[in-house]
């Protein structure tokens, strides 16, 4: 068989990447493991840009059953700290709350839509590299077969056959120290604060729903999920205390009174679920060596893993594959100028190793000890400063990320901000095509078709380039057309075709 793209692994980031390609033009081929999609719930919401990038692809709408477009957060956490964003006067925190399976559920609907072929129960077993492509060893329900393939990209999760296969390292620590409990369960009703939605526990006092709480023992988390069978309990302890076997409401309790020195009786949820009960032992922290080995790539957990804290990992590894998908469709249709694939890694590598200085430093502020709770008093302060709460919103949310585009322009580089354009349609509607958009808010002739924007006070330039995944490629202030920026702007078509 004869496949222009493989994705390997059919996880929110394998079937993100499938989508783009698709609407490239591209139809790749996806190869996932599993007989079927997991019922393990693995995160319960999104964080960051990736938010707004999903109503940018008409997907937010989906997950959310509305057509309003997304909105800021009021407030969130980091480290456990809370974060008041309402001091802010552009916040670009966003949250979605939905359970990982309906996003999954989500983009093999939307990828089957788009006529992608979806393999369940097929593993890749092995690859071999070519300077023209990479054949590809796997075996299905029918047993093994092989696959000629252009290209392969490894979105197989932090366990990663792909990036094994190719001989990427996967340097970083791991530590044991660590032992995280997660389930579905009952609380008693008299606990719940109906004017806050947390807990009130007697002996102890008020725990906020959905946010980190931490002791100097531990920490503990409530978070009555809408729709979920139970509110989610999650504790996080250092230095041992692990039973054998799979996780009980037993041992998530004692785990609760040692967190926070009171008992709280945990009851099982009612229904048929799917329930959440896991422990997980110790954590990883590592980055790949190279995200490209020739016609191999990596994207997600395949690529980088880290704590969870603040959820940046879907953030991080569904933007890695917006990133990617439309170079590598540029790369196989034969469009791409020299180099642009190789841009994949020099831009999302730098923001991986963002992700995961967030996530240590958060690690850092959670743990237990009198010298972290006089860490963590010194950083609250640091957070009533809004300049502060704004480069740590920017940090989470990755609003902070800008690429170099070659162009010097303020937008250049930058994730475009969302505009009203012409008509009444929303940016976020204009770029559900996948492609680039140059949008011009001069009524001029650049040359090349544009969709007009309107003038206004608010108008950040004259006229932007769009690449597909949402970053400003170029934009100038020049009041009208001219050579020079006529000029600049076809130098920055070819060097980001749409």
């Amino acid at each position: 068989m004869i496949a222009d793209i493989v994705i390997a692994g059919a996880g929110p980031n394998g079937l993100m990447l499938a989508c783009e390609l698709s609407l490239a033009g591209i139809r790749p081929l996806v190869l996932e493991r599993l007989p079927e999609r997991t019922q393990e719930n693995r995160a319960n919401g999104l964080v960051g840009q990736v938010v707004r990038m999903l109503d940018r692809r008409g997907l937010y709408e989906r997950l959310t059953g509305h057509e309003d477009p997304p909105r800021p957060a009021p407030g969130f956490v980091f480290g456990a700290l809370p974060i008041d964003l309402s001091v802010l006067d552009d916040n670009p925190l966003y949250l979605l709350q939905v359970p990982q399976r309906r996003i999954e559920q989500m983009l093999e609907e939307r990828a089957v839509e788009l006529a992608v072929e979806i393999r369940r129960g097929h593993e890749l077993t092995g690859l071999t590299q070519s300077a023209d492509g990479v054949t590809l060893q796997a075996s299905g329900p029918a047993g093994p077969y092989s696959i000629e393939t252009r290209y392969l990209i490894g979105a197989d999760g932090g366990h990663s056959i792909v990036r094994k296969l190719a001989g990427i390292a996967f340097p970083g620590v791991t530590t044991d120290a660590m032992i995280a409990r997660t389930a579905h369960a009952v609380v008693p009703a008299e606990l719940v604060d109906p004017a806050t939605g947390g807990l009130d526990i007697p002996g102890y006092g008020p725990v906020p729903p959905f946010l980190h709480h931490r002791t100097e023992r531990g920490l503990f988390v409530y978070a009555p999920l809408p729709g979920a069978p139970a509110p989610l309990i999650s504790t996080m302890e250092w230095n041992g205390h692990d039973a054998e076997g799979p996780l009980t409401l037993a041992e998530l309790q004692a785990s609760a009174r040692r967190v926070l020195g009171v008992t709280i009786a945990f009851g099982p949820p009612a229904g048929p679920g799917p329930h959440m009960s896991r422990k997980l032992n110790g954590g990883n922290t590592r980055l790949a060596e190279r995200f490209r080995d020739g016609r191999v790539l990596l994207v997600g957990d395949a690529a980088h893993v880290h704590s969870a804290i603040g959820g940046p990992g879907l953030n991080l590894g569904l933007q890695d594959a917006v990133n990617l998908g439309w170079k590598l469709a540029a790369e196989v249709r034969g469009t791409a100028p020299a180099g642009l694939l190789d841009t994949y890694e020099s831009e999302r590598r730098p923001v991986a190793e963002r992700v995961v200085m967030s996530s240590r430093a958060q690690s850092a502020l959670i743990a237990p000890g009198s010298e972290v709770t006089g860490l963590r008093a010194l950083f609250a302060e640091l957070l009533g400063d809004p300049r502060n709460v704004g480069r740590i919103a920017d940090l989470m949310s990755g609003a902070d990320v800008r690429y170099e585009m070659g162009c010097d322009h303020p937008l250049a580089g930058r994730w475009a901000p969302d505009l009203d354009l012409e008509g009444g349609v929303r940016l976020a509607e204009l770029t559900r095509d996948g492609r680039s958009h140059l949008i011009d808010f001069t009524g001029g002739d650049w040359g090349h078709p544009a969709t007009a924007g309107l003038s206004g006070s608010d108008v950040p330039c004259t006229a932007l380039l769009l690449r597909p995944d949402g970053y400003v490629a170029w934009a100038t202030d020049a009041p009208q057309p001219d050579a020079e920026s006529r000029a600049s702007l076809k130098a920055a078509m070819q060097r980001w075709p749409a």
